[in-house]
């Protein structure tokens, strides 16, 4: 049986306007490069890294502290 690592680290919004579309379509952009699967949290609510409308209705404003988890072969990357 193999083990998959899970990788997560925190972050502050640091954009004035927040997470809004143009940079988590960036992130569901690179996220699709990894076989990982790659989640995004605010609170207790965790939401698909891949889905541009599931990280928006994060609302994550300027000065938020999101989680990105990371679970699978090249979670270290």
């Amino acid at each position: 049986m193999t083990v998959e690592a899970v990788v997560e680290r925190s972050f502050k919004v640091r954009a004035e306007l927040g997470l809004h579309a143009r940079p988590a379509g960036q992130f569901v952009s690179l996220a699709s490069r990894f076989t990982s699967e790659i989640t995004v949290g605010r609170g207790d609510e965790w939401v698909s890294g891949s889905s541009i409308l599931s990280i928006l209705s994060l609302a994550a404003e300027h000065g938020s502290t999101l989680k990105i988890r990371a679970q699978g072969a090249d979670a270290e990357q």
